[in-house]
């Protein structure tokens, strides 16, 4: 059990990690001269990263972008006060109820970090030809996948009495 444990919380710190370098990395769109993120876009200029605002107007709703940021920032709050509560949730609650609280928080830091995804899925970049999707976009929804498994694995070892 001490090794399904670790192997739990390592898992756990991966999420966290990977939420926080989706959330905070520029590379949610990419071309050869510009890379964006959700906070801001910098562009290739006599091979010098230049920092520059997001664009505005109907092709960049600020609305959604505003969504797709706080769901970011909520998943990694979200992931980080998870792997407080289960270390403290391990010395604290009986078997049969130590777990719950902690798959609860990583539920939600799996539902906002799949919203910001989808989000940014949906409404940005749909009718630009060049570029792609850069590893942030990737490693976001990799991070929805770890959190996803992390919280049912939270509430399968909340049955275990061992």
């Amino acid at each position: 059990m001490l090794i399904l444990l670790g192997a739990i919380f390592v898992l756990h710190i991966l999420a966290i990690i990977l939420l926080l370098v989706a959330t905070i990395d520029n590379a949610w769109w990419i071309t050869d001269e510009m890379s964006t993120d959700i906070w801001a876009r910098w562009i290739l200029q006599n091979n010098v990263w230049n920092y520059t605002d997001l664009p505005t107007g109907s092709h960049y709703p600020t609305d959604y972008l505003q969504a797709v940021q706080a769901s970011s920032v909520l998943a990694c709050i979200f992931s980080i006060l998870g792997i407080f509560v289960f270390v403290a949730q391990l010395f604290t609650l009986p078997k049969g109820q130590r777990f719950t609280i902690s798959g609860i928080l990583q539920l939600l830091a799996c539902l906002c970090i799949m919203i910001a995804a989808s989000i940014y899925t949906d409404r940005f970049h749909i009718n630009e030809s060049k570029g792609g999707y850069g590893h942030c976009f990737i490693l976001a929804w990799i991070a929805f996948a770890l959190t996803f498994f992390s919280s049912i694995t939270y509430f399968v070892l909340r049955k275990k009495t061992a």
